[in-house]
């Protein structure tokens, strides 16, 4: 993989999503029925990569449910967030 400091990388979109320094790779979409992610990586101008996740689920009707789910899924992404965080720690001897 290039991460080379000028220049588009070898996953950029190479496109009008590259701007004010950034580059932006093309959409990953995951749809499962009730729920889609879409997944985008994305390098700053200063060099430091990020994943940027946008989730859309479907809602209870009712509001109460609603917000069960909103907690739910908040837990979930801190904990997704939180497990990807770890894994780019370096291991210590290694």
């Amino acid at each position: 993989m290039n991460r080379r400091a000028a220049g588009h990388t070898d996953w950029c979109g190479r496109d009008h999503r590259c701007n004010l320094g950034e580059h932006r790779s093309d959409e990953i979409v995951v749809d499962a029925g009730h729920a889609r992610a879409v997944l985008v990586r994305v390098r700053t101008a200063a060099g430091r990569e990020h994943a940027e996740v946008r989730v859309r689920v479907a809602l209870a009707p009712t509001e109460v449910a609603a917000r069960r789910q909103l907690v739910g899924l908040l837990g979930d992404m801190r904990q997704a967030a939180t497990r990807a965080a770890i894994a780019a720690r370096p291991r210590p001897g290694r």
